[in-house]
């Protein structure tokens, strides 16, 4: 099948745009004098700060944050501010720095990896329909074509991988070749039911979100809920994470649970799942998005 040559992303030129951001999200070894330091060089440029958030981990000795400023309050491009950020700051910060430094007038995309449920997969093509997400839905890939006509309702390219068991090295490598012709980033597995190899899982750190139940480790395999169900079990949760080798082991973004009571049959309870579901993946993928999440070991930092 075909992928469509995608060009690179415009950039916003109206920096007078009161909404367009410059977001730097930094981690770094912690010490005295960083706060200053960034804030120091932020006022130098004339950034004006519209946001800011710091959190320093006692246990790991590692400081992080995350601030905005007002890309029109800047007289530079945001290639120039990467450059003199990196000359004047993150190199005496010293090794170990990691950095970022975002433009808000940049689009980016999402691809969405489906199979048959449909709960996350509509949920987020409503929110990027209704401009609730920070990304375009560049395309859909399924393993089955069930989706296919609900997808194209909302004018999104949908790509059929097939996964045949006998041919999951080949489909992994068609998956791979049709979600990096869109350079996105995110790549989120919608309640996508195959396992990510190694190689795609190095290839999309960082990038590849996935949701699951809660109920992990405790209600392992085929028919969570109702495994859930027999033990009477009172709390449903769901959790979003950056997908690893390590299956459903990868940094955590987001959590949250509902509660439920004897009352609720093995249905209430599948639903209910499922709305927590859409609930947190959502979050999680907006808060990845609006450069929130920052990644430290298995660990993750949200300035949500």
């Amino acid at each position: 099948m075909a992928v469509p040559e995608i060009s690179p992303a415009a950039t916003t030129t109206d920096r007078t745009d009161p909404e367009h951001r410059y977001v730097l999200t930094l981690g770094c070894p912690d010490r005295t004098g960083i706060v200053a330091r960034i804030s120091g060089f932020l006022a130098e440029i004339g950034g004006w700060i519209t946001e800011a958030g710091y959190h320093s981990d006692a246990e790991t000795g590692w400081f992080f944050t995350r601030q905005t400023v007002r890309a029109g309050s800047v007289a530079m491009s945001v290639d120039e501010m990467r450059a003199r950020f990196a000359d004047e700051v993150a190199a005496e910060l010293g090794p170990g720095t990691e950095w970022r430094l975002t433009d808000s007038g940049t689009p980016k995309s999402v691809v969405l990896l489906v199979s048959k449920e449909t709960h996350c997969l509509v949920d987020l093509l409503g929110r990027a329909h209704r401009g609730e997400l920070p990304a375009d839905v560049s395309a859909v890939i399924g393993n089955h074509r069930d989706l296919e006509d609900l997808v194209t309702r909302f004018d999104v390219p949908f790509h059929h991988v097939p996964f045949a068991p006998d041919n999951k090295d080949a489909a992994f490598e068609e998956l791979g070749r049709v979600v990096d012709g869109y350079s996105p980033d995110a790549v989120v597995l919608a309640r996508f039911m195959q396992i990510l190899p190694p190689q795609l899982c190095d290839a999309w750190r960082g990038r590849a979100i996935n949701i699951h139940h809660s109920f992990l480790p405790s209600f392992i395999g085929a028919r969570p809920y109702h495994q859930a169900f027999a033990r009477g079990v009172k709390l449903i949760g769901a959790t979003c994470h950056y997908v690893t080798a390590d299956l459903d082991a990868g940094p955590i973004v987001e959590q949250d649970v509902i509660r439920v009571d004897h009352s609720d049959t093995v249905a209430d309870m599948v639903r209910q799942g499922r709305d927590i579901e859409t609930l947190v993946l959502s979050r999680g993928l907006r808060w990845h998005l609006e450069d929130r999440v920052l990644v430290h070991g298995r660990k993750t930092v949200v300035f949500s």
